[in-house]
């Protein structure tokens, strides 16, 4: 008996999709996640064809004060070369051409199919954006948690311990975006965002039975080329090591308000920037009753309208709940 691949879409798939009219269904998202940094994030066009050449300072020239009729050494400032790379980010589906013809209503069936697989490409871009490691992973872009991982490292000061001891540890952020700061980038010559590739009624080879059988089959495509360019480290704030049981316990808590006034003082210049806080779903709730017990009225976190949406801020800046952001980091060093 031939066994169908995990990755193609059978009856009983098919069938688990309908309405009891035989329609197809509004599916409820429960997979979903909420990844508001993707909407935050600036995007640019690289200037390599593999991601982004920058060119940061160094150092400064030398100036001096002088005398009259004695002169000054002359002096140069100097500057280094970094390249950041993208990633390809890509997902494929075939579906039997007669299977997506059952229910009389192809487009209905395709557009079901096809948001699963836009907010899987969310969800790994988002993941990546705060995980991603092309140590490990070459076929990633490295993302913010690898470049933010120690606090003897060059940019050691913008990472802050929330004094976890655990395995059960999580993150905030605070990333200040902008163009001379923290971006998100695309190869130079390419599209910017997520593609689609509707490659409508093709014919193709399956490898259920016999191997190299031809079927009609609905084929899409999906891409997105992406990656992440640190230019200035001094945008980004790292707050690591936050022991979530703990915090859930209220017992040696790591004190969310402190440590997110004190990441606000490592960022030089909040006005040149777009900052933002990110934080996973408990960490929110927990900052959340950390004010209600410690804010004072009219101070802290406050409900702000922007935009014509009620969103948290803290001390002006906005936080968001990020499902990318996990509760099981490593212990930060």
């Amino acid at each position: 008996m031939a066994t169908l691949g995990a990755g193609v879409l059978t009856l009983t798939d098919w069938a688990k999709g309908l309405d009891p009219n035989g329609k197809t269904a509004r599916t409820i998202g429960l997979l979903n996640m909420s990844n508001p940094i993707l909407k935050d994030l600036p995007f640019k066009e690289g200037n390599l064809a593999t991601g982004e050449r920058i060119v940061q300072d160094t150092s400064l020239p030398s100036v001096f004060w002088r005398l009259m009729n004695n002169g000054v050494a002359p002096s140069k400032g100097t500057t280094a070369q970094m390249d950041e790379q993208c990633g390809m980010l890509e997902a494929w589906s075939e579906v039997d051409k007669d299977l997506a013809e059952l229910n009389g209503d192809i487009r209905a069936f395709r557009l079901s199919y096809a948001r699963k697989f836009i907010e899987a490409m969310n969800q790994e871009m988002a993941q990546t954006l705060f995980y991603g490691n092309s140590g490990t992973a070459p076929e990633e872009f490295t993302g913010l948690s690898v470049r933010y991982s120690s606090t003897t490292a060059g940019n050691g000061q913008n990472v802050l311990l929330g004094g976890g001891a655990g395995s059960d540890n999580a993150s905030v952020w605070l990333i200040g975006w902008g163009d001379q700061s923290v971006y998100g980038i695309y190869p130079k010559g390419s599209e910017q965002g997520l593609i689609h590739d509707d490659l409508g009624l093709v014919t193709v080879e399956t490898t259920a039975g016999i191997a190299g059988n031809r079927m009609r089959a609905y084929q899409d495509r999906w891409q997105w080329k992406c990656g992440i360019a640190l230019a200035d480290w001094r945008y980004a704030v790292r707050i690591a090591n936050i022991d979530i049981s703990a915090l859930i316990a209220k017992s040696s808590a790591a004190d969310l308000i402190e440590l997110m006034i004190t990441a606000i003082h490592r960022i030089p210049n909040l006005e040149a920037v777009n900052p933002v806080f990110y934080m996973n779903r408990t960490c929110f709730q927990m900052l959340d009753i950390q004010r209600r017990d410690d804010a004072i009225a009219g101070g802290g976190i406050r409900y702000d309208l922007i935009d014509g949406k009620i969103i948290y801020t803290f001390r002006g800046i906005p936080i968001r709940p990020t499902d990318g952001l996990t509760i099981a980091e490593g212990l930060v060093a």
